[in-house]
């Protein structure tokens, strides 16, 4: 098997480049096998953060080629019960994760085939059994290069589990009533202050909006509003000036709204996940 028949490697983590995990974790990687290509997913993710991770693969990994591995790792869980798996998706990449709700955007709108939890007794570096805290360089990093160099098969990852165990973050299905399409901020840019909901721009197209349009677009958290504002429905930020809001279809044609060249969520104090709730409409007048 030549370098171009080998998976990509692809990693995303909450470690930062602030000391040598990410490079630790890489360096078993090519250890296992010098021609194995690794790409940065991202490292920032904000520590801790599950959903954000989840959000992520969703995000960037369908861009990937068919059968990209992708290695995740935010694992507040590390060398604790939580299981350690690899998973693959309905659109052929393979995802090597601790199972801790990691998996549920890609399992929501992309689908999972098939799971497998990581035997640690063949699939963890021999070389650091001593310590439980690092399993994204001892276990996930090594079992994936494994995977990915064809030292193992997919059976030898591990046992299979059902699909069905698998981890799942209460997710809001964004749906339409009376006019007015309802979902959760799912996602923020932390770089440009852009808010991005779970609502798909065809439920508005289904309300007969249209670019050029004022929606009117509420947030609340956890039942109290944050934001109530009128917006015009933008193809682009340019559309208008600096420091005006707008609502956008973003990357994955879900509706978004900012301000341009300037932060929405500093601006109003917008989080995202469960218990931000967003309602979207056509403004009257």
């Amino acid at each position: 098997m030549s370098r171009f028949d080998k998976p990509i490697l692809v990693f995303q983590t909450d470690f930062t480049y602030a000391e040598g995990a990410v490079s630790s974790m890489y360096g078993v990687v090519k250890r296992v096998d010098r021609e194995l290509e690794i790409f940065d997913g991202t490292h920032q993710i904000p520590r801790y953060d599950v959903w954000s991770a989840s959000y992520r693969l969703y995000q960037s990994m369908p861009f990937w080629p068919e059968g990209t591995i992708y290695v995740s790792v935010v694992d507040p869980g590390v060398g604790t019960a939580r299981r350690a798996c690899v998973a693959k998706t309905a659109d052929g990449h393979v995802i090597v994760t601790p199972d801790n709700g990691a998996l549920t955007h890609v399992a929501r709108h992309i689908g999972i085939t098939e799971v497998r939890e990581i035997d640690e007794t063949i699939n963890r570096n021999p070389d650091t059994r001593g310590t439980a805290v690092f399993h994204g360089r001892d276990l996930f990093g090594y079992c994936a290069a494994r995977l990915a160099s064809g030292i193992i098969s997919w059976e030898q990852v591990g046992p299979s589990y059902p699909v069905d165990e698998i981890v799942m973050l209460p997710l809001a299905v964004p749906a339409v009533s009376g006019g007015v399409a309802t979902g959760i901020v799912d996602i923020v840019d932390p770089n440009f202050g852009n808010a991005w909901t779970n609502i798909p721009f065809a439920l508005l197209e289904g309300l007969g909006v249209t670019y050029g349009d004022r929606l009117r677009i509420e947030v609340r958290h956890d039942g109290t509003l944050v934001l109530d504002e009128e917006m015009p429905l933008c193809r682009a930020f340019g559309d208008v000036g600096p420091g005006e809001l707008l609502a956008y279809t973003n990357e994955l044609m879900n509706v978004s709204f900012t301000m341009n060249q300037s932060s929405i969520i500093e601006r109003y104090g917008i989080g995202f996940g469960a218990g931000w709730d967003v309602r979207v409409s056509k403004a009257e007048g």
